[in-house]
């Protein structure tokens, strides 16, 4: 099995690196990236074949588009200096998030909220952070009431996301070496976008995912062959039973598909 999307708790995720890899590997994954949001810092393997994976959060109209990169030099200044500005934003946000909620007479200590991110500038806050805190404080039930009446577009303490344009994420994954893919497109649902990311830089798409139906890759196989993109796919694992999909490999990147998207990486590396 080939999971290329996988989170750990250097953002959202649930399983530090070591339990990740460890999970993965009873599970029976033969290869896995971690792709944590806007940072590299979970991206470490044993025993298992690895590919360095990020899912990098661009913006179009005040929307989020993640993007997946993979093959990249993690060592890269160009690239450890971008996530280092996308990870402040992020800070940034959940300050202004939690002063909003606390107008509502839901407060939160922002400090122990950020406090992951404060003990290690390489993890990357979120959203999920203040879900889980809300849920601590006894303010909602679980994650996914977080959300829904408070955290996102519309409600109260909903804050529109600042960041890159999806162009300017695909060339900084070039200048590390990486290629870039569009990650589950299917509940972004902007479908028009892809034939002019395709143009901008985009490698792939990521059509095999947990949130896409049959029909959604299929559909996303024939538009990344008329586009000529290659093809990536994974879980989304995240260890938390709240934000949906399976275990490791429950989701798994077909053998030939991977190896297309290695020899994109092979050709675009000259």
């Amino acid at each position: 099995m080939i999971d290329l999307h996988t989170h750990t708790t250097a953002s959202d995720g649930r399983c530090s690196p070591a339990e990740l890899v460890a999970r993965a590997a009873r599970a029976g994954v033969t290869v896995l990236a971690v792709a944590d949001h806007d940072t590299v810092a979970g991206c470490a393997a044993a025993g298992i074949e690895f590919v360095n994976g990020t899912e990098i959060t661009a913006v179009v109209e005040d929307k989020d588009v993640h993007v997946l990169g993979y093959f990249f030099d993690r060592q890269s200044a160009s690239l450890q200096s971008f996530l280092a500005e996308q990870r402040r934003r992020r800070v940034d946000r959940v300050h202004e998030i939690v002063r909003r909620l606390g107008q509502q007479g839901l407060a939160l200590d922002v400090d122990a909220v950020l406090g992951p991110g404060v003990a290690d500038s390489s993890k990357a806050a979120g959203r999920p952070w203040i879900a889980r805190a809300m849920v601590a404080a006894g303010y909602v039930t679980g994650v996914s009431e977080a959300f829904e009446k408070w955290l996102t577009p519309g409600r109260p303490a909903f804050v529109p996301r600042i960041g890159a344009p999806p162009e300017e994420v695909f060339a900084r994954i070039h200048e590390a070496g990486g290629i870039a893919s569009l990650a589950h497109p299917g509940p972004m649902r902007r479908d028009e976008l892809i034939p002019g990311y395709a143009g901008a830089g985009l490698d792939a798409i990521e059509a095999h995912h947990s949130d896409h139906e049959p029909a959604d890759v299929e559909r996303y196989l024939v538009l990344a062959a008329r586009l000529n993109l290659a093809v990536s796919g994974g879980s989304d694992f995240h260890a938390d039973d709240e934000h949906g999909g399976g275990g490791p490999g429950s989701v798994s990147l077909p053998r030939e598909r991977f190896e297309a998207l290695k020899e994109r990486h092979r050709r675009r590396s000259g």
